[in-house]
Order: structure tokens, then C-alpha cells, then sequence
């Protein structure tokens, strides 16, 4: 069995003596970020956000199945991404780094049915939720790496999706 250390080094993206390339830092950044919504120099997380609205608009006609594993995948996924840009970044919880708002989202719509109001309720309360970060989400950024970046989000998803969940059953959306 091979040491801790360079079992944990077999997710590194190719390169010299096993250390990213600059393709696979490029690539990494380039998904943490949004497509570079991330780097937008007013409220990145707002821009992440909008990323999180144009793949919902994408993803709003698969199957709840099919959804949801997809948000699963982006949850697993962007926990790697976001812990690797992180270390890239050289600080914690980039405001740059915008997978977890995305992620987060596309949580808050998951069966929710369609519409354009859901998509507008979705972007307010989950940005309340994301910015507030009631409890217990203000705890969970302080968990190391990748889990601190997410769990948040994935958190104020979860919180916005019940209260559109609510919205929705009591006919006010």
C-alpha cells in the first residue's frame, strides 16, 4: 500500500513529479470561478449566483432524478474543485471561488416547479440565506478546505429550496 501522501496526490491533474500542470490549474480555476464570474470585481458571489440561474435554465426540464444527481455530482465535485483552487488562491474561502454558490442554487430549485417567479424568488432568498448565513451555516465555513467553501451554500440551497417548497404548497409562488 502506498503512503498517504502519494495516494492522496493520485487527484492531482498530470504534470512534473506529480504537481499540477498549468492546464490543470487553468481548468480547476476556471470552474471554481464560475467562468470567471468569480473575478467579477462587484459581489462575485451575486455573479456566481447568475452562473448557478443560466445552468438552472439548462438543467429545469430533466427529471427530478436526473436533477438531483446531478446537484449530488456538483456537491461531491465542487468540494474537490473549490478545496484545490483554494490552495491555488492561497487564502480561505476566496471571494472568487463561486461553485458554491452555484451549487447552491441549483439546490433551491430542485422540484420546485418551473416558472420565472421561482427563479427570481430562488435568487433572493437564496442570496439572504448565503450572506446571513443563519444557523447553523456560519459554522460550517469554518470547516477546513473544500467542506468550509461548500457546506455553507449547500446549507442556504437547502433553506431556500424549503421555504420555496412552502411558497409553492401555500400557493404564494
Amino acid at each position: 500500500m502506498l503512503p498517504l501522501e502519494r495516494r492522496a496526490g493520485a487527484f492531482n491533474l498530470p504534470g512534473e513529479q506529480g504537481q499540477m500542470n498549468n492546464k490543470g490549474r487553468a481548468l480547476i480555476l476556471f470552474l471554481a470561478q464560475g467562468a470567471f464570474a468569480g473575478k467579477s470585481p462587484i459581489a462575485p458571489g451575486t455573479a456566481g449566483t447568475l452562473v448557478g440561474v443560466l445552468l438552472y435554465m439548462g438543467m429545469r426540464n430533466l427529471s427530478p432524478v436526473a436533477y438531483g444527481i446531478l446537484c449530488v455530482m456538483l456537491c461531491f465535485l465542487g468540494t474537490f474543485i473549490a478545496g484545490r483552487a483554494e490552495l491555488m488562491l492561497g487564502g480561505k474561502d476566496s471571494p472568487s471561488i463561486v461553485i458554491d454558490e452555484i451549487t447552491g442554487y441549483l439546490i433551491a430549485l430542485f422540484m420546485v416547479p418551473s416558472s420565472w417567479g421561482a427563479v427570481v424568488a430562488a435568487f433572493i432568498v437564496f442570496r439572504f440565506f448565503d450572506i446571513v448565513k443563519p444557523w447553523p451555516l456560519h459554522r460550517l465555513q469554518d470547516l477546513p478546505g473544500g467542506h468550509g467553501v461548500m457546506l455553507d451554500d449547500i446549507g442556504a440551497g437547502i433553506y431556500t429550496n424549503i421555504a420555496l417548497q412552502i411558497a409553492v404548497h401555500s400557493r404564494i409562488l
